[in-house]
């Protein structure tokens, strides 16, 4: 329901149509010679247009008139015939740049697209992790998906036809004026109707395009959230639910399609029945100047033929400002993320991997380089996501090299908040963190998080082979250390029973694979890395009993050495944990070692007399 209520904000007409405006024509621009060269065949294809109508005048009064009434033997055909080969040429060469344009501009429209994307993509590697977590997948895809195709749309074909149109119009408009500036008028009468009923339908027509848009997102959001939570669906047998609640957003969208639709489709018909009206009435008054000798037949024909030409650039240039003005509401969206800060790193200091030892590199002439141990420790910590809620109350505590930290606690007590502090995922608000002594604000974030590796409850498997998804532990991994990750992790004897072992492709999350051993290549992932400090958050808590066992030798294996942070609801899986830590309420209510809280009776003692699960 959250991720719908999201998405219904999404579409929405621009806030600033001149600054997406320009920021669509700087990503153009990049092609900005292929961009002159579209202009300058719009010039030639508008121009050819208007040019083989006004061929009309001397084919009727030089080629046709002259014929009228006399023998075909001793008629002259030849000028008729010239005009004719001048006509085709005119119009054939209005062709030939018409292709030539579009083509290239089907081009530049889609590499415009590409690098568009491509900096949204990139820019979105940089966010936080916050603004991942406040986002729904369904609202960050449509920007992808539906805005981008909209925008294309509008690319492709609204550019062209705007360009095109308005050349039509002004070049038309002129030739009027040259052939009649009494049957000009009258056009310019008809104009000034013209416009006054595109501005009356096109406003309303704007207002339903923009609910379209909003629809659209709202619909792929609840199709996206539906297909990932697909199980949840079918073992809480919502089926029927979930039809209701697609029903409805999806009527919502055909309302507002089809609202948006009839608006839109309503133009072409009015400015049709506009455009005859006014051809009849202009015929009328021409025919009659023309008996009266104003005007000769030629210019009336030319006149007629750019009368019926004339309104029809006008309706498509009403027709585009909807297409274009959910376009620029589309491109708005993407550039709302392309331009939301990303993630600062103020850090200076560095990991350096040596040949025995791994070391940060302080930069301090005096002590360069200090050890990495693992050593992590929290001194008087305050935290909140917002502002006025704190969620970890004045937390301290100390992780020697090697030791096992274990944070047990019931949900919203602030558990995971605590790994996602040490990985600066967010920063604290008060109160120091240090990582073998440094504070980690001085850090750079990539080398600290290098330097850790978390298992979570939910596994997260690429599309490729088991090996390539062990190795995204560390890109640099040799096929060897893959296997001897494997085997640390216990996930060795299961890969080798694969059809292709290693290089068996995983598809769908690893959806070929039982949760125990997709849980098994996630703890080899993170054994590949070879981490100083091991964040293990509900590692086992989704696995049977008897998997449990053999992920949890995997882990022992992995723990050995290093810096652990284990965050478990099952109390029988942090029983040898060096520190055990009780939370509630985002504060340490107890702490000390397995028989230490026994013995103390409180908190611990009852949750783990009471369950081994903490609910």
């Amino acid at each position: 329901m959250q991720g719908r209520r999201m998405q219904m904000h999404g579409g929405r007409k621009p806030k600033n149509i001149k600054r997406t405006l320009t920021r669509i024509l700087s990503y153009m621009l990049r092609q900005k010679w292929l961009l002159i060269l579209v202009a300058i065949l719009i010039v030639i294809s508008s121009g050819a247009s208007v040019a083989g109508t006004y061929f009309l005048k001397p084919l009727i009064n030089k080629g046709i008139v002259p014929l009228i009434g006399k023998n075909t033997q001793s008629s002259d055909f030849i000028p008729l015939i010239k005009m004719l080969l001048i006509m085709v040429s005119v119009y054939l060469l209005g062709v030939v740049a018409t292709y030539t344009y579009a083509r290239i501009m089907i081009f530049v429209s889609n590499k415009t697209l590409n690098t568009i994307r491509k900096d949204l993509f990139n820019h979105m590697q940089d966010l936080p992790i916050k603004y991942f977590d406040t986002h729904t997948h369904g609202e960050l895809m449509s920007r992808y998906t539906s805005d981008v195709d909209t925008l294309r749309e509008s690319l492709n074909n609204g550019v062209t036809q705007l360009m095109t149109s308005s050349i039509t119009v002004i070049s038309t408009f002129i030739m009027m004026l040259v052939l009649s500036p009494v049957l000009t008028i009258l056009i310019i009468i008809m104009i000034f109707v013209m416009i006054n009923i595109i501005k009356f339908i096109g406003s309303r027509s704007a207002t339903y395009f923009r609910n379209q848009q909003k629809a659209v997102g709202a619909a792929n959001g609840y199709i996206e959230e539906m297909i990932e939570g697909q199980k949840v669906v079918k073992v809480f047998t919502h089926e029927e639910k979930v039809k209701s609640e697609f029903e409805i957003l999806n009527n919502n969208l055909r309302d507002a399609a089809t609202n948006a639709n009839i608006y839109a489709s309503v133009i072409m018909p009015v400015m049709g029945n506009l455009s005859y009206f006014n051809y009849a009435l202009t015929a009328t008054i021409g025919a009659m100047m023309t008996i009266k000798g104003f005007l000769d037949i030629g210019t009336i024909a030319s006149f007629l033929q750019y009368t019926r030409s004339f309104s029809q650039p006008i309706t498509q240039i009403s027709q585009q400002f909807n297409s274009v003005l959910a376009a620029l509401a589309g491109a708005e969206r993407i550039f709302e993320i392309i331009d939301e800060t990303p993630e600062t790193d103020e850090g200076k200091i560095t990991l350096e991997n040596g040949n025995s030892i791994a070391v940060w590199n302080t930069g301090n002439s005096e002590n360069d380089s200090v050890r990495v141990k693992g050593d992590v420790e929290f001194k008087n910590v305050n935290f909140g996501y917002e502002s006025n809620h704190t969620v970890l109350h004045d937390l301290s505590l100390h992780a020697s090299p090697g030791q096992k930290i274990a944070f047990v606690g019931s949900t919203g007590a602030g558990k995971t908040t605590i790994t996602n502090l040490i990985n600066r995922f967010y920063d604290i608000q008060e109160g120091t963190i240090t990582y073998d002594g440094i504070d980690i604000k001085k850090i750079k974030k990539d080398d600290l998080r290098r330097s850790l590796a978390m298992v979570l409850q939910d596994t997260h498997l690429f599309t490729g082979t088991v090996k390539e998804n062990i190795r995204y532990g560390r890109l640099d991994a040799t096929d060897d250390e893959i296997i001897e990750a494997a085997k640390l992790a216990n996930a060795h004897s299961f890969i080798k029973h694969l059809p292709k072992g290693y290089d068996t492709m995983l598809v769908s999350d690893g959806a070929n694979l039982s949760q125990g051993q997709r849980q098994l290549l996630n703890i080899a992932r993170a054994a590949v890395a070879n981490p100083h400090v091991l964040i293990l958050d509900e590692a086992t808590s989704s696995i049977d009993t008897r998997t449990e066992k053999l992920i949890e030798q995997g882990m022992d294996k992995l723990m050995q050495g290093r810096t652990v942070f284990i965050i478990a609801h099952r109390l029988s899986t942090v029983r040898n944990s060096d520190l055990i830590m009780v939370l509630e309420g985002g504060k340490v209510i107890e702490k000390g070692n397995h028989d230490e809280l026994i013995s103390q009776k409180g908190k611990y003692y009852q949750l783990y007399t009471g369950q081994f699960e903490l609910e």
